[in-house]
């Protein structure tokens, strides 16, 4: 590979790391939930493509699988955030199961 595309790639990781940063200090200052749930969000995509960039540049292909692990587990973990500051718990109350068994 180039030093030419070597150093591009330094100048994407830092760039992500940048944004990074940015995300964190935005989910720490947010006035809203929804805020802090948005930048966390985009603190877990940053970290899956930075993940990308770091496999490329070193040339393990076992990254990809761990970055798509990643993004996975931000996914699911981003749902059950949303449903708990939606409804207040993960699972059914007991007034709803109740209400679900006699319908």
């Amino acid at each position: 590979m180039s030093t030419f595309m070597e150093y591009g790639f330094v100048a994407c990781s830092l760039a992500i790391l940048t944004t990074m940063t940015l995300a964190l200090i935005r989910a720490m200052l947010g006035p809203t939930v929804f805020d802090r749930v948005l930048a966390l969000n985009m603190f877990g995509t940053k970290t899956v493509l930075l993940i990308c960039v770091v496999s490329f540049l070193s040339g393990r292909q076992d990254f990809i699988d761990v970055a798509l692990l990643y993004s996975l587990m931000n996914f699911i973990g981003m749902v059950a955030l949303l449903r708990f500051s939606q409804l207040g718990c993960f699972g059914e109350s007991e007034v709803e199961a109740e209400g679900g068994a006699k319908a």
